[in-house]
């Protein structure tokens, strides 16, 4: 175990913002992660890719970086199997692996930055997929019991980029692992536009998990940004949803907004859509900016501060609420 000193926070978040921690460690284990929290240096704050986080001040206390590494098959079913990969893996990595070996249910949300242990904490999702979907359990440890508890589906009352983990249960856990259930037999989703597109680009009749994952790489790539060249922490704003009521209201005016019809009475907008919509896309002032092929990307071109990128989202969220009457909510954890 080695407690690190005043280290610079920017090479672990994806934003790439200079903060300084005052101490700073990584666990590779859950008897690892007792040994540091025995030393009582406070409350920890953890990070795993650093994808989902943007820093605003110093870390006053202790950072502990998630490297809980592994991923295998441990079991399987008639139609199912069953997948652990540790908390401190980069999630690609899983669904490439996945991929490589053919278990379907994870491809359409290749290439999303981040680690494995934030995947249920987020439900992440991409392309009319998320994790709850393929979600069997995790191990995660209670941080004041030191205690290891197992969570199901449905203990993690997953929602859209919501999970007990960020709500009842925030701050009180770190998932050390989490198994997944993917499919024998894939049922592949291809719904969005965009992926039906890009595969006849590819001139695949009959697409694979294989071509869903390639698909879904390029597309991200000619759309968002790569962390290691210019900071970002991919999607900073949730899509919101409304009721169908009021989309049909918001269409009247303007007729090219988009929306996704949802259980509920419910639509999801886009969310990169309307911040178009009121000209940031392309937009930077200093170092702090919108992407200039994705709206809902904020990004740091060199030295911004994390509250130069923070004054920049409550502007977008000020000029969506004053054109379309939406509130946006943010994806990405501020600290």
């Amino acid at each position: 175990m080695q407690i690190q000193e005043y280290v610079s926070l920017r090479p672990f978040n994806t934003f790439g913002i200079d903060v300084q921690a005052r101490r700073f460690a990584r666990f590779t284990s859950g008897e690892n992660l007792l040994e540091i929290l025995d030393e009582n240096f406070g409350t920890p704050l953890f990070l795993g890719g650093g994808s989902n986080i943007l820093f605003t001040q110093r870390v006053d206390g202790i950072v502990l970086k998630n490297e809980v590494a592994g991923i295998s098959l441990i079991g399987s079913d008639e139609n199912h199997y069953f997948v652990k990969a540790g908390g401190g893996e980069k999630w690609h990595r899983l669904v490439m692996f996945c991929v490589e070996n053919n278990y379907a249910g994870v491809e359409n949300m290749a290439l999303i930055p981040g680690s494995v242990g934030a995947s249920p904490m987020q439900n992440i999702g991409a392309y009319g997929v998320e994790i709850k979907d393929v979600f069997y359990e995790l191990e995660a440890l209670h941080l004041g019991e030191r205690r290891i508890q197992k969570f199901s589906n449905s203990d993690c009352r997953f929602g859209y980029r919501e999970s007990i983990f960020k709500s009842t249960y925030k701050n009180q856990f770190v998932i050390l692992s989490v198994t997944y259930k993917l499919s024998k037999k894939a049922v592949l989703n291809t719904a969005y536009g965009a992926i039906k597109a890009e595969l006849e680009k590819m001139k695949v009749v009959e697409p694979s998990i294989r071509n869903i994952a390639e698909a879904v790489i390029k597309i991200r790539e000619s759309k968002l940004p790569d962390p290691k060249k210019l900071g970002n922490a991919g999607s900073f704003f949730k899509n919101p949803e409304v009721e169908t009521e009021t989309f049909n209201s918001l269409q009247v005016q303007f007729p090219g907004i988009i929306g996704y019809s949802l259980p509920g009475n419910k639509v999801k907008l886009a969310a990169g859509w309307l911040i178009e919509q009121c000209g940031w896309k392309g937009f930077r002032d200093g170092d702090a900016g919108c992407h200039a092929n994705q709206a809902l990307v904020l990004v740091n071109f060199g030295n911004a501060k994390g509250k130069d990128i923070l004054l920049l989202s409550e502007k977008i969220i000020d000029s969506v609420k004053k054109k379309f009457g939406v509130h946006l909510q943010r994806e990405v954890n501020v600290y």
